[in-house]
């Protein structure tokens, strides 16, 4: 349960519906756009699992650094990531965040804290260690976040982070996105323990298991860890309780799935739910709300357009940004 200290404001209730609103609807465009045959590229969908990012954005800074995994677009997109230069990179264009480089799986924007995406599973920990110690050697307040899911949080690397980040009380939040499949294996049929967050004790660290797909209980522990660390009390697990609406990868049925779960989940989708809490508790009205909604598609369209218009790279481009001071033609 939220405590006093970080229960989220009516404005922050607003803000944090704006982005899961822009996280459905970029998911939805983009399974939409790659079922048109106008880009291809390999895709992981977040859909069922917006509320955790978006929650957990609207307590952090642009200097506040991310670590995510391959399937964590809409960890990005949460935290600023800016449409075109996400579209352009997925459309493997050279106006794309990493001039078409790195694709789907390896999205990157400093200047909004979103240092690297990798798709080695269970890489974020380690990386965002090394984030949060340079935050502790520059002195400087800003903390460090590593996002997961359920399958990654068995790697050997994330137990390995964890200890050193409670060891060095580094500025470092770990937030594992339980949505109880990992690629196509149950949670109950990899995981030993009852809990993720429980393991937190063993490495000396607070760990909190929460509702991910609850706005005011995501942001309360998210905002409680981000304090932590900026207070220089060292790092917090979050494991966050959610589900994802689709297979692994596109194209994956995800027939491992049981139908009865899979339709309890599209039942209580987070998104519609917040959407109707706010009308409820009289934060924001069905007008406003749509409003926001048709600022985000035709923020997509413009976004879509600049990708699929954008020039291709060209072969020499594969010479640049590979060594600090190029070399010579």
């Amino acid at each position: 349960m939220a405590t006093n200290a970080y229960v989220p404001g009516a404005e922050t209730l607003l803000d944090i519906y704006r982005r899961t609103a822009l996280l459905k609807a970029n998911d939805e465009r983009i399974r939409k756009v790659i079922t048109s045959g106008k880009i291809a590229m390999v895709y992981y969908s977040y859909r069922g699992q917006e509320v955790v990012p978006s929650a957990l954005s609207a307590c952090l800074r642009d200097d506040d650094q991310l670590c995510t995994i391959y399937r964590g677009i809409h960890d990005m997109l949460a935290k600023g990531f800016p449409l075109k230069e996400l579209w352009a990179e997925l459309a493997g264009r050279t106006t794309g965040s990493c001039k078409g480089k790195g694709g789907p799986m390896h999205l990157t924007f400093p200047p909004k804290g979103i240092m690297v995406t990798t798709g080695i599973v269970g890489s974020s920990a380690p990386i965002a260690n090394g984030l949060g110690w340079a935050a502790q050697l520059d002195k400087s307040d800003r903390v460090a976040v590593a996002t997961f899911g359920d399958g990654a949080s068995n790697i050997g690397a994330i137990h390995e982070s964890m200890n050193l980040a409670a060891v060095w009380k580094l500025p470092v939040i770990f937030v594992c996105q339980n949505n109880l499949y990992a690629e196509h294996t149950a949670y109950k049929k990899m995981t030993g323990g009852e809990t993720i967050a429980a393991r937190a004790a063993g490495y000396g660290m607070p760990g909190i298991r929460v509702n991910g797909n609850d706005a005011v209980e995501m942001y309360a522990a998210a905002a409680e860890a981000v304090a932590r660390a900026r207070a220089g009390e060292g790092p917090t697990l979050i494991e966050a309780m959610t589900f994802r609406f689709h297979g692994h990868n596109f194209g994956d049925p995800g027939e491992y799935i049981p139908k009865e779960e899979m339709a309890a989940a599209i039942a209580n989708d987070p998104v519609p739910a917040l959407r109707a809490k706010l009308i409820a508790d009289g934060i924001a009205t069905e007008i406003q709300l749509a409003s926001i909604e048709a600022a985000i598609e035709a923020e997509i369209d413009e976004a879509v357009e600049f990708a699929v218009s954008s020039p291709w790279p060209v072969a020499d481009d594969l010479r640049f940004d590979v060594f600090a001071e190029e070399i010579a033609r």
